[in-house]
Protein backbone atom coordinates (compact mmCIF):
# COMPACT_ATOMS: atom_id res chain seq x y z
CA UNK A 1 0.00 0.00 0.00
CA UNK A 2 1.28 3.79 -0.96
CA UNK A 3 1.98 5.93 1.63
CA UNK A 4 1.19 9.98 0.47
CA UNK A 5 2.35 12.61 2.75
CA UNK A 6 0.64 15.90 2.84
CA UNK A 7 2.78 19.20 3.78
CA UNK A 8 1.28 22.59 4.92
CA UNK A 9 -1.48 21.13 7.26
CA UNK A 10 -2.21 24.40 9.57
CA UNK A 11 -2.56 24.25 13.29
CA UNK A 12 -6.19 24.21 13.31
CA UNK A 13 -6.62 21.51 11.19
CA UNK A 14 -4.33 19.50 13.20
CA UNK A 15 -6.14 20.13 16.30
CA UNK A 16 -9.36 18.92 14.57
CA UNK A 17 -8.23 15.89 13.09
CA UNK A 18 -6.38 14.67 16.32
CA UNK A 19 -9.24 15.59 18.64
CA UNK A 20 -11.61 14.10 16.24
CA UNK A 21 -9.08 10.93 16.18
CA UNK A 22 -9.09 10.97 19.81
CA UNK A 23 -13.19 11.12 20.09
CA UNK A 24 -13.41 8.22 18.33
CA UNK A 25 -10.81 6.58 19.81
CA UNK A 26 -8.47 5.79 16.42
CA UNK A 27 -5.52 6.93 15.28
CA UNK A 28 -4.71 10.27 13.35
CA UNK A 29 -3.99 8.29 9.94
CA UNK A 30 -7.38 6.36 10.99
CA UNK A 31 -8.88 9.37 10.64
CA UNK A 32 -7.23 11.27 7.93
CA UNK A 33 -8.10 7.68 5.65
CA UNK A 34 -11.96 7.57 6.44
CA UNK A 35 -12.09 11.51 5.47
CA UNK A 36 -10.32 11.27 2.11
CA UNK A 37 -12.29 8.66 1.60
CA UNK A 38 -15.92 10.14 2.39
CA UNK A 39 -14.14 12.81 0.34
CA UNK A 40 -13.73 11.16 -2.67
CA UNK A 41 -16.72 9.01 -2.55
CA UNK A 42 -14.46 5.76 -2.00
CA UNK A 43 -14.51 2.96 0.95
CA UNK A 44 -16.52 -0.19 1.88
CA UNK A 45 -20.15 1.70 2.96
CA UNK A 46 -20.70 5.14 3.43
CA UNK A 47 -21.71 5.88 7.47
CA UNK A 48 -24.88 5.38 9.05
CA UNK A 49 -25.66 8.52 10.18
CA UNK A 50 -28.81 7.37 11.83
CA UNK A 51 -27.24 5.80 14.51
CA UNK A 52 -26.84 9.51 15.85
CA UNK A 53 -30.68 9.22 16.13
CA UNK A 54 -31.52 6.25 17.10
CA UNK A 55 -32.97 7.65 20.79
CA UNK A 56 -35.25 9.40 19.12
CA UNK A 57 -37.02 6.68 16.83
CA UNK A 58 -39.90 4.79 17.78
CA UNK A 59 -40.66 7.47 20.79
CA UNK A 60 -43.84 8.79 19.40
CA UNK A 61 -47.13 6.89 19.80
CA UNK A 62 -49.57 6.47 17.06
CA UNK A 63 -51.83 9.34 17.82
CA UNK A 64 -48.70 11.33 18.30
CA UNK A 65 -47.23 10.69 15.17
CA UNK A 66 -51.07 11.12 13.36
CA UNK A 67 -51.28 14.71 15.23
CA UNK A 68 -47.59 16.01 14.07
CA UNK A 69 -48.48 14.97 10.71
CA UNK A 70 -51.99 16.92 10.77
CA UNK A 71 -50.11 19.81 12.19
CA UNK A 72 -47.17 20.16 9.14
CA UNK A 73 -49.83 19.09 6.20
CA UNK A 74 -49.30 22.44 5.12
CA UNK A 75 -46.22 22.11 4.25
CA UNK A 76 -46.50 18.59 2.39
CA UNK A 77 -47.88 20.99 -0.57
CA UNK A 78 -46.09 22.81 -2.78
CA UNK A 79 -47.32 25.75 -4.72
CA UNK A 80 -46.47 26.10 -8.80
CA UNK A 81 -45.74 29.43 -8.23
CA UNK A 82 -42.82 29.08 -6.43
CA UNK A 83 -41.12 26.70 -8.83
CA UNK A 84 -40.95 29.32 -11.84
Amino acid sequence: MKSISVHGIDEEMEKAIKERAKSEGKSVNKIVKELIAKALGTGDKPPDNRVEFADLCGVWTETEASEFMKLIADLEVADAKDWQ
